[in-house]
């Protein structure tokens, strides 16, 4: 598997995304946010966690118009595979791949700790290695991860069980307890958790390894 991994101006997560991968078995690309192409052959991108150009006007409003966002939107809309993790969910929001938005947590306040997960939907490239209804722990960090959408979008998102994650104990507020959503086609994946940061043993878990290790299982040669 090929993967790049975009790094813009706030970034923090970018290194240990690339290195997941990397430790998984990939083939990294780092990829700067003015370049205005990806590198060829490239089976999914990585858009990381961190603070996107400080996070001003909204959360990932910036990054989403830097140079590097039209080939990424043109590399989903290909039928390309897009991860994006807490700011790259925010990201991948204010660049229209998969739809709602991200608020302020409900009770104003930065949170950072491990929180509980349940697998809604395992027929996806990113959930494959997990069972469906089963419960893993990843980190979160993030001030702005209070998903929202209007009744009908979160209806459909259920209907079509396009929800890959929901909270077992909803520490921001989101609707419906929802942590991770899939696009219609299931190859863009934007979650607020961070799957990279429960890789190794001295994270406390390893839960995130497996949906690495299932995206190389995904893109393995028949």
């Amino acid at each position: 598997m090929k993967a790049a991994v975009i790094t813009f101006p706030g970034s923090n997560c970018d290194r240990d995304l690339a290195v997941a991968f990397e430790q998984a078995g990939a083939q990294v690309t780092r990829v700067w946010h003015k370049d205005t192409s990806l590198p060829d052959g490239i089976d999914i991108v990585g858009i990381p966690g961190g603070f996107s150009f400080g996070d001003y006007l909204r959360c990932g409003a910036i990054a989403a118009r830097s140079p590097i966002a039209q080939a990424v939107t043109g590399f989903a809309e290909r039928g390309g595979h897009v991860l994006g993790i807490c700011n790259g969910f925010q990201v991948l929001l204010e660049m229209g791949l998969l739809p709602g938005a991200l608020l302020r947590n409900a009770k104003l306040k930065y949170i950072c700790k491990p929180v509980g997960l349940r697998v809604e939907a395992s027929d996806t490239p990113f959930t494959a290695a997990y069972e469906q209804g089963a419960t893993i722990t990843l980190p979160i960090a993030h001030h702005d991860g209070n998903y929202t959408a209007d009744p009908e979008t979160i209806a459909q998102l259920n209907a079509e069980g396009r929800v890959a994650f929901r909270y077992a104990d909803n520490p921001n507020g989101s609707m419906n307890d929802i942590a991770g959503i899939v696009s219609a086609n299931r190859r863009v994946l934007g979650m607020m958790p961070h799957p990279e940061r429960a890789f190794a043993p001295i994270h406390g878990s390893t839960d995130g390894r497996r949906m690495f290790d299932g995206l190389i299982g995904a893109f393995a040669p028949a």
